[in-house]
């Protein structure tokens, strides 16, 4: 566990060059306004609101590969995100300074919509997705962040929080299966699993990663943010629907959801669930 946290330490010290707006007063006064809300709010949350219109994100799963994922996205799509006021990185840990969006999560009273409500908002985030992944990936880069830098999510086996960049899909599908190789002696679904990911031909999109309904923001029948983009990357195009469809337990109900928004991939997602199943996660 020690060697795994200095080596994330290692990955976000190496991200210096992503800090946004970070002047000495402002890295300050981040830090003055954070030792003074912990006081009044929930030590262990991982978002302190300076304000109405303000709040902080930070510690060990803040990353700053969050915040240039919210300012590629503001730049290139009219999907609503948060703005970047400030992100920096002090003593192995990072803080965000950024807008607070209005709306609550749409998981809070989800089933107790109207289908009509329901078909707004899914129609308005359909949209939104398909927006983002008309985004060219970069020639010169393969699965990687924004940035074309190391990735991050917390999800995937290990208990270091970064890895890659990769420069195939193949070589991404290696280290999700441990580099492991067709063999006799395995599994037929661990042999099928290894098949299927050597001859996918998934191309890279932009991905969110995450796409939880605790994660899209409504206000009415109004998707007015979607928050939460430190998992956010250049993927293979099924990344995306697998995430949302493989939900935690608690947001069963959104499962019902993804194929609305997101095109179904049956196939990939059956690939998923053999590697879920034999190389597993940490939810």
């Amino acid at each position: 566990m020690a060697d795994s946290a200095a080596q994330n330490d290692r990955y976000v010290d190496a991200m210096h060059s992503q800090q946004v707006n970070a002047s000495a007063f402002r890295r300050y006064l981040t830090l003055f306004t954070l030792k003074l809300l912990r006081r009044s709010q929930e030590r262990r949350s991982k978002v302190l609101f300076a304000s109405d219109k303000i709040c902080i994100k930070y510690g060990r799963t803040a990353t700053l590969n969050e915040a240039s994922a919210l300012q590629f996205i503001a730049k290139h799509t009219s999907i609503p995100v948060p703005r970047v006021y400030c992100a920096f990185i002090h003593q192995h840990r990072t803080y965000i300074v950024m807008e607070r969006m209005r709306g609550e999560p749409v998981a809070r009273g989800w089933t107790r919509r109207s289908e009509e409500s329901k078909a707004k908002i899914l129609d308005q985030l359909k949209k939104m997705v398909e927006e983002m992944r008309r985004i060219s990936p970069p020639e010169d880069v393969g699965v990687a962040s924004v940035n074309g830098g190391p990735l991050y999510d917390v999800r995937l086996p290990g208990t270091a929080f970064y890895f890659g960049p990769f420069k195939t899909v193949q070589d991404f599908h290696k280290f999700l299966r441990n580099d492991l190789k067709a063999h006799p002696g395995l599994s037929a679904d661990v042999n099928e699993l290894i098949s299927r990911q050597e001859n996918t031909s998934s191309g890279l999109v932009f991905t969110h990663g995450d796409l939880s309904s605790f994660n899209i923001l409504a206000s009415g029948d109004e998707v007015v943010g979607i928050i939460d983009w430190e998992t956010a990357g250049w993927y293979p195009s099924y990344w995306e629907y697998t995430n949302a469809w493989n939900v935690y337990p608690f947001n069963g109900f959104w499962q019902e959801e993804v194929d609305k928004f997101l095109e179904p991939m049956p196939e990939e997602l059956a690939m998923e669930k053999i590697r879920l199943r034999y190389f597993g996660d940490v939810t």
